[in-house]
Protein backbone atom coordinates (compact mmCIF):
# COMPACT_ATOMS: atom_id res chain seq x y z
CA UNK A 1 0.00 0.00 0.00
CA UNK A 2 1.31 3.43 -0.88
CA UNK A 3 2.57 5.47 2.04
CA UNK A 4 0.12 8.14 3.14
CA UNK A 5 1.49 11.61 3.45
CA UNK A 6 -0.11 13.82 6.05
CA UNK A 7 0.45 17.50 5.37
CA UNK A 8 0.32 20.06 8.12
CA UNK A 9 -0.74 23.57 7.14
CA UNK A 10 0.66 25.02 10.33
CA UNK A 11 3.88 22.98 10.41
CA UNK A 12 5.87 25.55 12.35
CA UNK A 13 3.36 26.09 15.10
CA UNK A 14 0.84 23.26 15.54
CA UNK A 15 2.21 22.16 18.87
CA UNK A 16 3.01 24.71 21.53
CA UNK A 17 5.63 22.48 23.10
CA UNK A 18 7.66 22.56 19.91
CA UNK A 19 7.34 26.27 19.34
CA UNK A 20 10.52 28.25 19.93
CA UNK A 21 11.29 31.94 19.98
CA UNK A 22 14.42 32.01 17.88
CA UNK A 23 15.17 35.70 18.42
CA UNK A 24 16.90 37.12 21.49
CA UNK A 25 15.06 39.42 23.84
CA UNK A 26 17.62 42.15 23.21
CA UNK A 27 19.63 42.76 20.04
CA UNK A 28 22.96 44.14 21.23
CA UNK A 29 24.11 44.85 17.69
CA UNK A 30 26.95 42.33 17.72
CA UNK A 31 26.07 40.69 14.43
CA UNK A 32 23.34 38.68 12.77
CA UNK A 33 23.23 35.09 11.53
CA UNK A 34 20.45 33.43 9.55
CA UNK A 35 20.50 29.70 10.22
CA UNK A 36 18.69 26.75 8.65
CA UNK A 37 18.69 23.91 11.19
CA UNK A 38 17.46 20.32 11.17
CA UNK A 39 14.23 19.85 13.11
CA UNK A 40 15.85 17.47 15.62
CA UNK A 41 17.90 20.42 16.93
CA UNK A 42 14.88 22.46 17.98
CA UNK A 43 15.32 22.14 21.75
CA UNK A 44 19.08 21.65 21.89
CA UNK A 45 19.68 24.70 19.71
CA UNK A 46 17.43 26.87 21.88
CA UNK A 47 19.68 26.12 24.87
CA UNK A 48 22.87 26.46 22.84
CA UNK A 49 21.90 29.81 21.34
CA UNK A 50 21.05 31.26 24.73
CA UNK A 51 24.67 30.73 25.73
CA UNK A 52 26.04 31.84 22.37
CA UNK A 53 24.11 35.12 22.42
CA UNK A 54 25.23 35.81 25.97
CA UNK A 55 28.87 35.26 24.99
CA UNK A 56 28.86 37.02 21.61
CA UNK A 57 25.85 39.35 21.47
CA UNK A 58 24.92 37.97 18.06
CA UNK A 59 21.31 37.85 16.86
CA UNK A 60 20.63 34.36 15.47
CA UNK A 61 17.49 33.88 13.39
CA UNK A 62 16.66 30.17 13.07
CA UNK A 63 14.37 28.26 10.74
CA UNK A 64 13.78 24.57 11.58
CA UNK A 65 12.79 21.97 9.02
CA UNK A 66 13.82 18.91 7.07
CA UNK A 67 17.42 18.82 5.92
CA UNK A 68 16.48 17.67 2.42
CA UNK A 69 14.09 20.57 1.95
CA UNK A 70 16.70 23.06 3.11
CA UNK A 71 19.25 21.48 0.78
CA UNK A 72 16.94 21.97 -2.20
CA UNK A 73 16.38 25.59 -1.19
CA UNK A 74 20.09 26.23 -0.75
CA UNK A 75 20.79 24.93 -4.24
CA UNK A 76 18.81 28.02 -5.27
CA UNK A 77 20.76 30.24 -2.86
CA UNK A 78 18.13 30.55 -0.14
CA UNK A 79 18.98 33.44 2.21
CA UNK A 80 20.73 31.54 5.00
CA UNK A 81 24.26 31.99 6.33
CA UNK A 82 24.69 28.70 8.22
CA UNK A 83 23.19 25.26 7.56
CA UNK A 84 23.04 22.59 10.27
CA UNK A 85 21.88 19.37 8.65
CA UNK A 86 20.81 16.01 10.06
CA UNK A 87 22.82 14.44 7.23
CA UNK A 88 26.46 15.46 6.72
CA UNK A 89 26.17 14.54 3.06
CA UNK A 90 24.02 17.60 2.30
CA UNK A 91 26.71 20.15 3.34
CA UNK A 92 29.28 18.10 1.46
CA UNK A 93 27.15 18.18 -1.69
CA UNK A 94 26.77 21.95 -1.37
CA UNK A 95 30.54 22.24 -1.04
CA UNK A 96 31.09 20.13 -4.14
CA UNK A 97 28.91 22.60 -6.05
CA UNK A 98 30.94 25.56 -4.83
CA UNK A 99 28.14 26.94 -2.66
CA UNK A 100 29.96 27.05 0.69
CA UNK A 101 32.94 28.83 2.18
CA UNK A 102 36.05 26.78 1.58
CA UNK A 103 36.70 24.16 4.28
CA UNK A 104 33.72 25.26 6.39
CA UNK A 105 32.02 21.84 6.54
CA UNK A 106 32.02 20.12 9.93
CA UNK A 107 30.48 17.13 11.72
CA UNK A 108 28.83 18.14 14.99
CA UNK A 109 26.81 15.13 16.19
CA UNK A 110 25.49 11.63 15.57
CA UNK A 111 21.71 11.33 15.72
CA UNK A 112 19.76 8.59 17.50
CA UNK A 113 16.24 7.17 17.06
CA UNK A 114 13.54 6.34 19.57
CA UNK A 115 10.05 4.87 19.48
CA UNK A 116 7.85 7.39 21.32
CA UNK A 117 4.29 6.95 22.63
CA UNK A 118 2.05 9.12 24.82
CA UNK A 119 2.04 8.40 28.55
CA UNK A 120 -1.48 6.93 28.36
CA UNK A 121 -0.54 4.41 25.66
CA UNK A 122 -1.05 0.74 26.54
CA UNK A 123 1.98 -0.24 24.47
CA UNK A 124 4.92 -1.62 26.44
CA UNK A 125 7.61 0.05 24.35
CA UNK A 126 10.20 -0.31 27.10
CA UNK A 127 9.84 -4.10 26.93
CA UNK A 128 8.99 -4.69 23.27
CA UNK A 129 10.89 -1.87 21.58
CA UNK A 130 10.20 -1.39 17.89
CA UNK A 131 8.35 -4.74 17.78
CA UNK A 132 5.52 -3.04 19.70
CA UNK A 133 4.53 -1.56 16.34
CA UNK A 134 3.10 -4.95 15.38
CA UNK A 135 0.27 -4.46 17.88
CA UNK A 136 -3.17 -4.53 16.22
CA UNK A 137 -4.19 -1.66 18.50
CA UNK A 138 -2.00 0.71 16.47
CA UNK A 139 -3.77 2.46 13.61
CA UNK A 140 -1.14 5.03 12.68
CA UNK A 141 2.64 5.30 13.09
CA UNK A 142 4.33 8.64 12.45
CA UNK A 143 7.78 9.08 10.94
CA UNK A 144 9.47 11.89 9.04
CA UNK A 145 9.19 11.72 5.26
CA UNK A 146 12.03 9.50 3.99
CA UNK A 147 12.10 11.59 0.82
CA UNK A 148 13.18 14.76 2.60
CA UNK A 149 14.29 13.86 6.11
CA UNK A 150 17.30 11.79 7.25
CA UNK A 151 15.37 10.64 10.33
CA UNK A 152 12.65 9.28 8.07
CA UNK A 153 15.16 7.26 6.06
CA UNK A 154 16.71 5.96 9.28
CA UNK A 155 13.27 4.99 10.63
CA UNK A 156 12.53 2.92 7.53
CA UNK A 157 15.94 1.24 7.77
CA UNK A 158 15.36 0.41 11.44
CA UNK A 159 11.95 -1.11 10.73
CA UNK A 160 13.35 -3.17 7.88
CA UNK A 161 16.19 -4.37 10.10
CA UNK A 162 13.69 -5.44 12.78
CA UNK A 163 11.47 -7.18 10.23
CA UNK A 164 8.41 -5.03 10.97
CA UNK A 165 8.34 -2.71 7.98
CA UNK A 166 5.89 -4.70 5.86
CA UNK A 167 3.40 -4.85 8.73
CA UNK A 168 3.78 -1.17 9.63
CA UNK A 169 3.96 0.36 6.15
CA UNK A 170 0.17 0.62 5.62
CA UNK A 171 -0.12 2.48 8.93
CA UNK A 172 2.53 5.11 8.24
CA UNK A 173 1.79 8.82 8.31
CA UNK A 174 4.60 11.09 7.21
CA UNK A 175 5.59 14.43 8.64
CA UNK A 176 7.58 16.98 6.68
CA UNK A 177 10.29 16.61 9.33
CA UNK A 178 10.95 14.68 12.52
CA UNK A 179 9.48 17.38 14.78
CA UNK A 180 6.22 17.25 12.86
CA UNK A 181 6.17 13.45 13.15
CA UNK A 182 6.32 13.88 16.91
CA UNK A 183 3.53 16.47 16.75
CA UNK A 184 1.29 13.90 15.07
CA UNK A 185 1.69 11.56 18.05
CA UNK A 186 1.26 14.35 20.58
CA UNK A 187 -1.96 15.49 18.91
CA UNK A 188 -3.43 11.98 18.68
CA UNK A 189 -3.19 11.79 14.89
CA UNK A 190 -0.81 8.84 15.34
CA UNK A 191 -0.52 6.23 18.08
CA UNK A 192 3.28 6.00 18.05
CA UNK A 193 6.19 7.62 16.30
CA UNK A 194 9.80 6.93 15.42
CA UNK A 195 11.50 10.22 16.17
CA UNK A 196 14.76 11.79 17.35
CA UNK A 197 16.06 11.08 20.85
CA UNK A 198 16.93 14.80 21.10
CA UNK A 199 13.21 15.62 20.96
CA UNK A 200 12.17 12.88 23.37
CA UNK A 201 14.64 14.13 25.99
CA UNK A 202 13.36 17.71 25.92
CA UNK A 203 11.59 18.43 29.24
CA UNK A 204 8.16 19.39 27.79
CA UNK A 205 8.12 16.26 25.63
CA UNK A 206 9.54 13.95 28.27
CA UNK A 207 6.65 14.87 30.55
CA UNK A 208 4.10 13.77 27.93
CA UNK A 209 5.27 10.30 26.95
CA UNK A 210 7.51 7.27 27.13
CA UNK A 211 10.10 5.95 24.73
CA UNK A 212 12.45 3.12 23.90
CA UNK A 213 15.71 3.77 22.13
CA UNK A 214 16.10 1.92 18.83
CA UNK A 215 19.45 0.10 18.63
CA UNK A 216 21.84 2.34 16.73
CA UNK A 217 23.28 -0.59 14.80
CA UNK A 218 19.92 -1.19 13.09
CA UNK A 219 20.11 1.94 10.91
CA UNK A 220 22.89 3.77 9.05
CA UNK A 221 25.11 6.06 11.08
CA UNK A 222 23.40 9.43 11.26
CA UNK A 223 26.37 11.77 10.97
CA UNK A 224 25.04 15.32 11.28
CA UNK A 225 27.00 18.20 9.84
CA UNK A 226 26.99 21.85 9.00
CA UNK A 227 28.56 24.47 6.79
CA UNK A 228 28.75 28.21 6.14
CA UNK A 229 27.21 29.31 2.88
CA UNK A 230 29.28 31.19 0.32
CA UNK A 231 26.88 34.16 0.35
CA UNK A 232 26.88 34.57 4.16
CA UNK A 233 26.38 38.27 4.94
CA UNK A 234 28.18 38.22 8.31
CA UNK A 235 30.99 35.72 7.93
CA UNK A 236 32.61 36.61 11.25
CA UNK A 237 29.47 35.90 13.24
CA UNK A 238 28.81 32.73 11.23
CA UNK A 239 32.31 31.46 12.02
CA UNK A 240 31.82 32.30 15.70
CA UNK A 241 28.59 30.29 15.76
CA UNK A 242 30.28 27.35 14.04
CA UNK A 243 33.08 27.44 16.62
CA UNK A 244 30.61 27.61 19.51
CA UNK A 245 28.71 24.53 18.30
CA UNK A 246 32.00 22.64 18.24
CA UNK A 247 33.52 23.89 21.50
CA UNK A 248 33.14 22.32 24.95
CA UNK A 249 30.00 24.29 25.85
CA UNK A 250 28.22 23.47 22.60
CA UNK A 251 29.18 19.82 22.75
CA UNK A 252 27.94 19.54 26.35
CA UNK A 253 24.51 20.80 25.31
CA UNK A 254 24.33 18.40 22.36
CA UNK A 255 25.31 15.54 24.67
CA UNK A 256 22.60 16.58 27.14
CA UNK A 257 20.03 16.08 24.39
CA UNK A 258 21.18 12.58 23.58
CA UNK A 259 23.47 13.16 20.63
CA UNK A 260 26.58 11.06 20.34
CA UNK A 261 29.56 13.28 19.64
CA UNK A 262 32.16 12.71 16.93
CA UNK A 263 35.77 12.73 18.03
CA UNK A 264 37.03 16.29 18.15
Amino acid sequence: MKLRVVLCALCAGVCATLAADCRPAVDRGGGHVRMAAAADLQFAMTDLLQQFRKAHGVDVEVSYGSSGTFYAQLLNRAPFDVFLSADLDYPRQLASRGLTLENSEFEYAIGRLILWVPSASALDVEQDGIHALRSPSIAHVAIASPEHAPYGRAAVAAMRSAGVYEAVQPKLVLGENVAQALQFVQSGAADAGIVALSLGLAPPVRAQGRYAEIPIETYPRMAQGGTILKWAADVGSARALRAFVMNADGRAILKKYGFFLPES
